[in-house]
């Protein structure tokens, strides 16, 4: 993709304007989940992702042709997530409307409607609690579905990094989640 990416940037900067919403929409989905996961708000995602659109497309004439666009892209996607997160202390909100409820109700057998609602929330609360890093791998890998080697390459850290943060992650998630799986 980042050779196909990088043909549409070329005619962007040749002055073909309107190729950008090729981009926008190639990566739109993601970058709004991406966002979502950050923030925990459906409008601050909207928004989020919207001026990382923005600002890449202000900044493609700095873009290093010879990268990849979509580590480019949510770089800037992240660090607008993470200063928009610091700035409101926004941390504690969570988006439980993006579980899955399928693999939930088959997690958590025959529930309620409530008790899965109450379930979904103290996860989104404890993902929320993890480091930045490390809630960043578990929203990249288990609810964006990011192969291993792909989030190496978002993050720009090798992959031996992602496998162990993603490995502590997962420890600290079950460790902070214990109190509720003996339930």
């Amino acid at each position: 993709m980042k050779d196909d990416d990088n043909l549409v940037i070329e005619k962007i900067l040749k002055g073909k304007k309107n190729a950008y919403e090729i981009i926008v929409k190639r990566y739109m989905k993601r970058a709004y989940f991406i966002a979502l996961g950050f923030t925990g708000n459906h409008n601050d995602a909207l928004d989020l992702s919207q001026e990382a659109f923005i600002k890449a497309y202000r900044s493609l004439h700095k873009f290093d042709l010879s990268m990849s666009f979509s580590s480019w892209f949510y770089t800037i996607l992240k660090n607008l997530c993470l200063n928009f997160v610091k700035k409101n202390k926004e941390i504690g909100k969570a988006p439980w409307e993006i579980v899955d409820e399928s693999k939930l109700k088959e997690s958590l057998g025959p529930l309620g409607e409530a008790q899965r609602r109450e379930m979904k929330k103290i996860l989104w609360e404890r993902i929320s609690e993890l480091p930045v890093k490390e809630r960043e791998i578990i929203l990249l890998r288990y609810f964006q579905q990011i192969s291993y080697k792909e989030i190496s390459k978002l993050i720009g850290c090798p992959l031996g990094t992602v496998m162990s943060r993603l490995y502590y992650a997962k420890k600290k998630l079950k460790e902070n989640l214990k109190d509720i799986l003996h339930k």
